[in-house]
């Protein structure tokens, strides 16, 4: 006889038999809030890479893996008495019915908003809904809730697209692209100098500039960045494969070799 399929209930008293302090898991009891903060990065990152290589039946999986991320802080936050999992998603609902006032029609989740709205008013509402939140917690500057913790490109991102809700943005991709060259250049002059902090400092804005053009051309600057990485390892691998096919290794051979090398992996790809 087949099992029932399991709940989010069940997936709830799991969480609280592993966090038994008499028959729990020795691993479950040692975590905290912050120790876990890694494996949820992890599992975030490990989703992204199912979803890049559209591996659907691992994509259920990671899912899980993330899900369950959820459920071990909100036992945590129900240990302390700080919150439980059903205020978790309360607040979560809430949430999205209030920044969704042109679908969910006063307030009500099978509310029916009537007319067409476009995306432009959707994210000038969006926005708006946003920074009255952040007034109501006394954040009254446009950056200042943006995560430090964020990785760099998409905080670049967030930040650049914060600042661009009040207008502060280029108007088209053109002057960006001239923004980028002008930083390149910047960059260049210092190279020339020679002054380390200085050269940090100008990479750094070429980096931000091109976050900026990735934004602008409609991209996300961490899978862009992420999928040119994967193009990159699967370029440089069967570089490697022509070389041991050869009786060769990629660290005796010489730039033109190397530079033949990579023009036939890269041809191979095409």
């Amino acid at each position: 006889m087949s099992r029932s399929q399991y709940t989010i209930d069940d997936l709830l008293r799991v969480m609280e038999r592993l966090r038994d302090p008499e028959h729990g898991c020795p691993w479950d009891l040692r975590q905290d809030f912050a120790s876990i903060v890694p494996s949820t990065l992890e599992e975030c990152y490990e989703l992204a890479h199912a979803i890049e290589e559209q591996d659907f039946g691992h994509v259920a999986e990671e899912l899980g893996d993330v899900l369950f991320q959820v459920i071990f802080y909100s036992q945590l936050g129900r240990e302390q008495q700080l919150f439980e999992f059903g205020e978790i998603v309360d607040t979560l609902v809430a949430k999205l019915v209030r920044r969704h006032p042109h679908v969910f029609a006063n307030g009500d989740i099978e509310g029916v908003v009537g007319g067409d709205i476009t995306e432009a008013e959707v994210n000038a509402s969006w926005e708006a809904i946003k920074q009255q939140e952040r007034g109501e917690r006394d954040l009254h500057d446009i950056l200042a809730d943006v995560p430090v913790a964020l990785p760099a490109l998409p905080r670049a991102q967030k930040l650049q697209k914060r600042a661009a809700s009040v207008g502060f943005d280029w108007p088209d991709v053109e002057p960006v692209l001239e923004k980028l060259e002008e930083e390149i250049g910047e960059l260049r002059a210092a190279l020339r100098e020679g002054e380390a902090a200085e050269i940090e400092s100008e990479m750094g804005d070429v980096l931000f500039s091109g976050v900026n053009l990735a934004r602008h051309l409609k991209l996300d600057a961490e899978t862009t960045l992420r999928r040119a990485s994967s193009k990159f390892e699967q370029r440089f691998q069967a570089m490697e494969k022509i070389a041991r096919k050869n009786g060769e290794s990629l660290d005796q051979l010489d730039e033109a070799a190397l530079d033949a090398l990579w023009e036939r992996a890269k041809a191979a790809q095409s």
